[in-house]
């Protein structure tokens, strides 16, 4: 079974605890993407990957609209943070919400990086331009084209703001940034696990995997992850059961 999922699922560690327990209780062998979720979901709807686990809202909507999917389940939360050097020449630091804290980047001038890569981050991060009414300028606007945890270390060595999950951002070694925004509304970041409908796919291992990730079991072992290394967890449950 093909697996296409986040960066940020893989750099957090948390594949490595639950693609094995999941195969330990299944006969289901997985092989696991890690893409930004704009590519998860091109996988999808090429049928090149049996089941999606995603965090681009608008887009997994799109796609369960065009047919692509056979289920969409949510599986848990964790939150975006805006990050940056830990003097802040910006000053987002306090910052009403996350739009106004860009706002004050883009008038400073100060670098952002961008990981410009059609992730759910990415969405997210255009998204906030967006309604801060801000088009990015290139003097300052660092487009990565990688995944999050190397984007994370390319805005510390260039002393750059950028948008992280935070689960990535507390996993990633070597980092000279803080957070600097973090609990505003528009930084929810929800995960769901998309069961692929094409011609050809590993259906069932797929609805296997769907069940199990939001099976009570699993929803106890996400909410416990991260909890003894970094003092709390690094995403929450959401499965209704």
């Amino acid at each position: 079974m093909i697996l296409a999922t986040t960066t940020s699922t893989r750099d957090s560690g948390l594949l490595d605890v639950l693609v094995p327990d999941f195969e330990r209780g299944s006969e289901c062998q997985v092989k696991t993407l890690a893409v930004g979720s704009g590519d998860a979901l091109k996988l999808g709807e090429r049928g090149d990957a049996d089941v999606l686990l995603v965090h681009s809202p608008a887009a997994e909507e799109a796609f369960m609209r065009e047919g692509h999917g056979a289920s969409r389940r949510a599986v848990m939360h964790n939150d975006f943070v805006l990050v940056g050097p830990p003097s802040d020449p910006a000053r987002i630091a306090g910052a009403a919400d996350a739009p106004a804290a860009l706002g004050r980047i883009a008038r400073a001038r100060e670098p952002f990086a961008s990981r410009a890569d059609d992730s759910g981050t990415n969405a997210k991060e255009l998204d906030i331009w967006e309604k801060a009414g801000i088009r990015p300028r290139r003097a300052w606007y660092i487009e990565t084209g990688q995944g999050m945890g190397e984007t994370l270390t390319i805005a510390s060595q260039k002393r750059a703001y950028t948008l992280s999950d935070r689960g990535t951002f507390l996993t990633t070694k070597n980092l000279d940034a803080k957070v600097l925004v973090e609990g505003s509304a528009e930084l929810r970041n929800p995960y769901h696990v998309i069961v692929v409908r094409q011609e050809g796919t590993n259906a069932g291992c797929a609805m296997a995997f769907s069940n199990s990730i939001t099976s009570p079991p699993t929803q106890r072992t996400i909410s416990q992850f991260g909890v003894a290394e970094y003092g709390e967890p690094l995403f929450f449950p959401d499965a209704s059961g």
